[in-house]
This record gives structure tokens, sequence and C-alpha cells, in this order.
């Protein structure tokens, strides 16, 4: 120990002499010498002034300083973004990223991402190509469609769509059907920034077609529909249908433009799932522009579909601001490798993961979790209990709001609630290396296993042994000021 803060400051190496020692090349090899130079000056500028503010201190030796630069710099390398384990019972979660690529989407994108490709290029012809002409042709024969175009997600499919057929002129949609989304995105906002002009008709709750009939006038450029895929109104309730929204319209010469959101293309009703409206379902009762989304029920890479009718189509594909709202290489790849497995039906739910993960049974669940509950059980303590239980599961991303899927999971609750905190409980979880996500009711934390492939059990069940979760014991109750 040294005997005054001025020695143990003159003690401190200087960066060229550390930088020479065996342990900080090693350093610069890993990191490079820039990152090790910002690193060190700002630990040794630390170091002095703790020492400063110090009577007697020891100065830190260059191994407790390469430890710590190595630390820094190791938490710093991590990447922001990196996986989570799904245990809030929502399928389709916008904030943990949606849908999960098949093994097929993911090989796609990764040669897209390594190896030159034929973007926007005509190998028959050799001269430039469209690069929406990848996907296509597929996306008519499962719409139904006369042509299509792909956009960087659904907000940006109703803003081309709408700017394109009625800038500077009004659009009318029930006042029912005026969503907002995830983020605060409303129907009306995007209109406004299509520069459309939004006419509201009918009731929150009812509409009928003398409302779209008499809304209509020399200012109106067109019809919309929007699916109200995330909430419902029940009750004392009445819609105009797609097919007579498409009747009216196309009576006075207009275009019917109906968003679906979600966007599924095929019959969920096959694979034991509530019923979804399709694009197909959507062009065969007449409309003449549809709009969803490709990273939800789809179950691709984030991407907005517009498929209809071919002219209209055509005038969204020379609208200016397609070129700002294209998809890229990587995604498109993505895309025309999801849409292909659409071609075999039979083995979709088993290749998709997104449908996968919506038609697994309730009993298979309930035995997985039978299988973790005791080494969660294990993890938290004695002053935590955890229990297998029957739970609902959403789909998410605004589909089917009312319907939920019988699942299981694991519930965690205080045994003495007085002391233990279930938001601290959560909180270290999220805190493992990979983050466990669950969500908190009822004072405990639930876990829904539907998304925990059995694949993954191993991967989560041996990282509990690092949960660093400090059991709080009830406190001691308190004497009154007048006991002995």
């Amino acid at each position: 120990m040294l005997n005054s803060t001025s020695q143990a400051r003159r003690a401190i190496p200087a960066v060229d002499t550390l930088l020479r020692t065996a342990a900080f090349e090693s350093l610069v090899h890993d990191f490079g010498r820039p990152l090790i130079l910002e690193c060190l000056r700002k630990l040794l500028g630390e170091q002095r002034r703790r020492l400063a503010a110090e009577r007697i201190a020891l100065a830190p030796d260059e191994d407790t300083l390469a430890d710590e630069c190595r630390a820094r710099l190791s938490r710093a390398a991590r990447p922001s973004l990196g996986p989570v384990f799904n245990l809030t019972g929502t399928v389709l979660h916008t904030n943990l990223g949606r849908a999960l690529y098949p093994a097929e989407a993911v090989a796609a994108a990764t040669q897209a991402m390594v190896r030159p490709v034929n973007l926007e290029y005509d190998i028959d012809g050799a001269g430039r190509g469209e690069r929406d002409s990848h996907v296509e042709e597929r996306l008519l024969r499962l719409t139904g469609a006369e042509a299509a175009v792909v956009v960087n997600n659904n907000a940006a499919a109703v803003y081309l769509a709408l700017n394109t057929v009625a800038a500077g002129r009004e659009v009318v949609v029930s006042r029912g059907e005026l969503v907002e989304i995830g983020g605060a995105f409303r129907i009306p906002d995007i209109m406004a920034s299509s520069g459309c002009i939004l006419r509201e008709i009918g009731t929150t709750n009812r509409t009928h077609p003398r409302d779209v009939e008499g809304a209509i006038g020399e200012l109106t450029g067109a019809l919309m529909k929007v699916h109200t895929s995330n909430y419902e109104i029940r009750g004392f309730t009445a819609e105009v249908g797609a097919a007579e929204m498409a009747r009216i319209a196309h009576a006075r010469s207009l275009p019917l433009i109906e968003d679906l959101g979600c966007g599924m293309l095929v019959d969920l009703e096959d694979f034991g799932l509530p019923h979804e409206p399709t694009p197909r379902e959507a062009i065969a009762a007449g409309a003449d522009l549809v709009t969803f989304s490709g990273d939800k029920l789809l179950g691709g890479p984030q991407c907005g579909v517009i498929v209809g009718r071919k002219d209209l189509v055509a005038r969204v594909r020379k609208n200016p601001m397609k070129r700002a709202l294209r998809l890229d290489k990587v995604r498109l790849a993505a895309l025309e490798a999801v849409l292909a497995l659409y071609d075999d039906p039979g083995r979709l739910a088993a290749r998709l993961p997104t449908l996968r993960l919506l038609t697994r049974a309730e009993p298979e669940i309930a035995q997985q979790a039978t299988r973790l509950c005791a080494a969660v059980q294990q993890a938290v303590g004695t002053s935590i209990e955890v229990r297998v239980v029957a739970c609902a599961s959403q789909i998410g991303s605004g589909a089917l709001p009312v319907d939920t899927l019988a699942s299981a999971g694991l519930r965690l609750s205080a045994v003495e609630r007085r002391g233990t905190s279930i938001d601290g409980l959560a909180t270290a979880f999220r805190r493992l290396p990979v983050p466990v996500i669950g969500r908190i009711r009822d004072d405990a934390l639930w876990f829904d296993l539907r998304c925990l492939d059995a694949a993954q059990e191993e991967e989560f069940a041996s990282q509990l042994s690092e949960l660093q979760w400090a059991e709080l014991q009830p406190a001691e109750p308190q004497r009154s000021r007048g006991g002995p």
C-alpha cells in the first residue's frame, strides 16, 4: 500500500507502457487499438479522480486494468438486438418481432446477403428487371388478384394505395373502422399523410348502405373498408360488407380499397382456428386493391402487400413513393421462400413457425410445463411457489382480438406477499443471458409456454442456474411504541 495519494497517482502506469504488456496486446488483438485506447484513457482518468478523493489508496496494477477493460469492452460489444424467450402468451408479439422465419426463409435470406442476386436483372432479357416479379406470380395464385406489389410494411401499403388512387380527394370510410394500431398509428393519420380527405360515415356501431351512398359526391376518390383486426364491436351493430361496398363503388365508377391488416393466405378454420378474412375472399367480393402484412399471420418477413386490379397496381408501381417504400433483397428472398410453402397446405402447419405455434395442442404444452416446473422452482427458491396452470394465449398483432387459444404454463407467485417483489422476479428473468419475457397478472408472474419450442427447452432450463434472484424474507413485525 502506498502512503500518499500523490505516490499512488504516480504509480499508475502510462498508456504506452500498458499497451506493450502481454495482457493489453491480447486486448488489442481482440478489440482493436482505437477501442482499447479510448477505454484505457477513460479508465485511468477515473482512477486518478478516485485517488484524488482518497488520502490512502492502492494504485491499480496492469492485470486489474486489463480485466476491467476487457469487461467493459465485452459489455459494449454485445448486440442491442438479441434473442429472447417469448413466454407472454402472445404469439405474434409486435415488440418481440412478430413472425419467426421458417428454415427455408432463413436460407434464402442468407443467400441474398452473401451473394449477388438478380434483384432487378432480367436474366432472359439481359436487362433491367422488376424486383416485385420474384413474388408476384405466387401472390396472384394465392389471392386471385390480377397484379401485386410489395413494400416495407402494411402502413406503407395503405399509404401508397390511397395516395395513388385518391390523393386530393375524399375517401369514404365507416366511423367504426377508423382503427388505431400499435404505436398510435391511426387510419385517419395515414389518410391525411397520403393527401386524401377523410369522409366518415355512419356511427361507431352501425353503418348502412344508405350512409355510403349518401356520402358519395364529386370529390369522392374511393371507398375504403378496414378490417377491425385489433378490436370487436358487439351488440347492436351493423356494417356494410365488402361485396355491398364493391357494388356501390363500381356503380359510381369508384375503386374500393380494403385493408385486411393481418392477411392470412389460407383459411385458418382448416387448421382448427377461428376464421380470419383472406385476400382471396376480399378480391372475390370485388375489392379493387387489397392491402395486408407479411409478418403477421402470413408468417413471413416485415412487408406490406398490395394486390388487386392490374391497372391500379400499375399506377401504384409508378408512384414516386414506391421507390422510397420498396422491399430490399433480403426480405424479398425470405418472402418468396415463405410464399412457396403455401403450395403444400398439407405440410404448412409443420413448416411455418407461426402456424405451428398457433396450432400447438394444450396437452402438449401442459406436459412441457410439467417437465420444466421443478427446474424453475429450484431456481427461484422457497419464497416463490411455481405451479403448472392452464392459461389462454392470444394470436396478437391485431389478429382475432377476442378469440384465445387454450394453453398451459407456469405461475410464479410469492409464498408470503410481504417483502417479495414479483416485479423484481420478472426483472431477474429478463436479465438472464437469453431474457425470459413473461407477463404479470393477479400478483403473479405467468409464463405461457406456447411459444417455447421443445428444441429450446434445454437452453431455457440450462440458464436458470444464472438467475440472480435475492429471496426477500418477510420483514419483522414492527413493535408498537408503547411495547417492551
